[in-house]
């Protein structure tokens, strides 16, 4: 994990965030590193690491788009995801869950590589997401975005973001202008 990832997650993930919440990270297999132990010491409800495959860091193999289907509808209060929608082929439906399951008032904390970012194959590559295409995709979700920028480290072309579910929030399935936010596909080389 990118020493950046663990800089802005301790920034921008308050004790009221964590605390007392069942939190659930998406992408949770630990390839480098993880942001586990950092939101452990906040003392969640519960954190249950998932990802598409077991391994280490993984506590219930299920897909992202289908957290909603496992865990039920606006179950955590915080949901994790830190260098994994790049590689789910199907990005829209791994956003669509982890809003999904994400409570009124909850937060999303969302890190993934955009474009510049070589191809990095764990287990596939797919896509690369500016701040701006990030920006659209968390507003036309209908979420409050506190924070939307890019990952400091340098040579590290990445988004960083941070949005709440409001209150009043309805979910009427993946917008359909998620299509247009400008979300480059990338083959095996990188291109």
């Amino acid at each position: 994990m990118h020493p950046s990832v663990t800089d802005f997650a301790a920034d921008a993930l308050q004790p009221e965030d964590v605390t007392g919440m069942v939190v659930v990270e998406a992408g949770s297999f630990d390839v480098n590193g993880s942001l586990r132990p950092l939101v452990e010491a906040h003392r969640p409800a519960c954190y249950i690491g998932t990802d598409m495959r077991p391994g280490p860091g993984v506590d219930v193999v299920c897909p992202a788009g289908d957290l909603p289907a496992k865990f039920g509808d606006s179950c955590a209060g915080l949901v994790i995801s830190t260098e994994m929608l790049e590689h789910a082929e199907h990005w829209q439906d791994a956003m669509a869950g982890m809003i999904g399951i994400l409570a009124p008032g909850g937060v999303l904390l969302l890190t993934t590589r955009s474009e510049g970012f070589g191809y990095h194959d764990h287990p596939g590559d797919f896509w690369r997401f500016s701040v701006a295409a990030m920006r659209f995709i968390l507003g036309a979700a209908g979420l409050h975005i506190a924070r939307c920028e890019p990952d400091p480290q340098k040579g590290s072309p990445g988004v960083f973001a941070k949005a709440a579910k409001p209150a009043r929030w309805v979910w009427a399935g993946p917008p359909a202008g998620w299509a247009a936010a400008g979300v480059t596909r990338i083959d095996a080389s990188g291109g």
